[in-house]
């Protein structure tokens, strides 16, 4: 393997930026290409068909072209979809995103839950497998928020967060019976992180919020040890969608310390 094989990672947007803050504090030195299928984004509205093909045919193009050392779905609906699939596709590591929902049930004193994430996601039988595993003794309350993801997109363009969407959000839970106790959350979108401070001021004090990025850093830290890393050229973002859609979000890349924005 070359010194400067990337890691790749996928998302539908830019959600997945969570994911990389967490990668670049465990591994400041790993070249890394980070993709956003802004032509396909929302994926959560989409059929599970839609979003299968649409991911393996892309990260099996990206892997031809780049040659990861490692690639991180950087996104729950894609992952919780088709996390198997591009496994049996890809002979490199393949790691996933999906709701922290072992860690929630670790944390909650009330014993309920609450969690945050697309439509997509929030059906999945992999969804009902980690309830069913480690929130058993819990109650588990879903809903979908694909209002978030436009939200965390605007913020991330600097323009002013939409308070419906985060109102709609919180209410979607709290009206659910026993939405009252909930004192965790799982934020089961990598968009929805970037909006915790929003809804944290709408849930109120005492609810903490739980997520993945540092536990994809660290798993990702562990299948790339030992490895030699160096960068040959620096660190960048492409897309699928317009160049200048993306290039509205060249500060926030900046923040992540990449420069460079291409169009795939």
């Amino acid at each position: 393997m070359d010194d400067s094989s990337p890691i790749l990672l996928f998302d539908s947007g830019v959600g997945g930026l969570s994911v990389l803050a967490e990668v670049r504090k465990t591994l400041p030195q790993a070249p890394v290409i980070y993709a956003a299928d802004l032509a396909g984004l929302p994926y959560g509205t989409k059929s599970e068909a839609e979003v299968a093909a649409r991911v393996c045919g892309l990260l099996g193009r990206m892997a031809e072209r780049w040659n990861p050392r490692l690639i991180c779905i950087a996104c729950n609906t894609a992952s919780t979809i088709a996390l198997g699939m591009v496994r049996e596709v890809l002979e490199i590591p393949i790691v996933g995103t999906v709701p922290a929902i072992k860690p929630a049930a670790s944390e909650t004193r009330s014993g309920t839950i609450g969690l945050l994430g697309t439509a997509a996601t929030i059906r999945q039988a992999y969804v009902d497998n980690l309830e069913a595993q480690f929130a058993d003794a819990k109650t588990l309350l879903r809903h979908a928020a694909p209002g978030l993801v436009d939200a965390a997109e605007a913020k991330l363009r600097g323009r002013p967060v939409d308070p419906a969407a985060i109102d709609e959000a919180v209410a979607g839970l709290r009206r659910q019976p026993g939405g009252d106790e909930i004192d965790t959350v799982v934020l089961a979108c990598t968009h929805f992180p970037l909006l915790q401070a929003e809804l944290g001021d709408a849930f109120g004090p005492g609810v903490k919020f739980v997520d993945g990025a540092q536990g994809i850093a660290r798993r990702i830290a562990h299948l790339v040890a030992g490895q030699p890393m160096a960068r040959s050229e620096p660190d960048r973002a492409v897309t699928t969608g317009p160049i200048e859609r993306f290039e509205s979000l060249a500060g926030a890349f900046r923040a992540c310390g990449i420069e460079r924005l291409d169009k795939f």
